[in-house]
């Protein structure tokens, strides 16, 4: 699979920002995936105090959730750990896997933030944009916005807001455990966003494609290269 090549990456932390804020305003925030029968979840791990990711696409089929492909590589981080730049840091090992993705699939799930992020440009929406791919950011915390307290049942969700707008859903997916938190990444409404976090669940708190991906990430790092 090829990317987009939208800006260069050897940038510093307030080119990063800019650059955000240059992108934001082209992603798409609605839209419905249709005859969706391939779903790639993404994740990356970074060892302490190593320069070296590992960046994980699982690609597995829906409904019956069966990995089709699996790619998994360690590559040099180059970008510093910022709190909302984190895509700068993460993105270049993620595309590197996606290289090596044989078949485009239909729809992406992304352990991190999409519209719910200050400069609403989280890695969702910057991956989803950079491959043209409908995207949903499912992050296990919360980077911006408020909400009301959550029902314990398993399907409840309440809206992530920041000021009046709504940026995200906080999304029950198994009884009593702690929630995802869902937005839209790109070509995708938050409706829907949240309906295929649901739909991807297969008894854990995440999604599985994002389970087998944060598997597949977490495995010892290679050193450096």
């Amino acid at each position: 699979m090829k990317a987009l090549d939208l800006h260069p990456w050897d940038v510093s932390t307030a080119d990063a920002v800019e650059i955000q804020r240059r992108l934001a305003p082209r992603v798409v925030r609605e839209g419905a995936p249709a005859g969706v029968r391939r779903v790639a979840g993404v994740d990356i791990s970074v060892g302490r105090g190593s320069a070296g990711g590992r960046g994980a696409v699982i690609v597995v089929r829906y409904p019956e959730m069966e990995v089709e492909e699996q790619v998994v590589v360690e590559a040099r981080v180059r970008f510093p750990y910022v709190p909302g730049l984190l895509s700068f840091r993460e993105i270049p090992v993620l595309l590197a896997a996606f290289r090596q993705v044989k078949e485009r699939p239909d729809l992406l799930l992304v352990d991190g933030q999409g519209l719910a992020h200050p400069r609403r440009f989280g890695l969702a929406c910057h991956l989803g944009l950079l491959l043209d791919l409908p995207a949903v950011g499912c992050a296990k915390s919360r980077l911006c916005g408020e909400h009301v307290p959550l029902p314990a049942e398993a399907g409840a969700r309440v809206p992530l807001t920041d000021g009046d707008e709504v940026i995200g859903v906080v999304l029950r997916t198994r009884d009593g455990v702690a929630p995802v938190y869902v937005s839209v990444g790109h070509r995708i409404g938050l409706d829907e966003a949240a309906a295929w976090a649901l739909r991807c669940c297969r008894g854990y708190r995440i999604p599985e494609p994002l389970r087998l991906a944060h598997m597949a990430a977490g495995g010892a790092l290679a050193r450096s290269p």
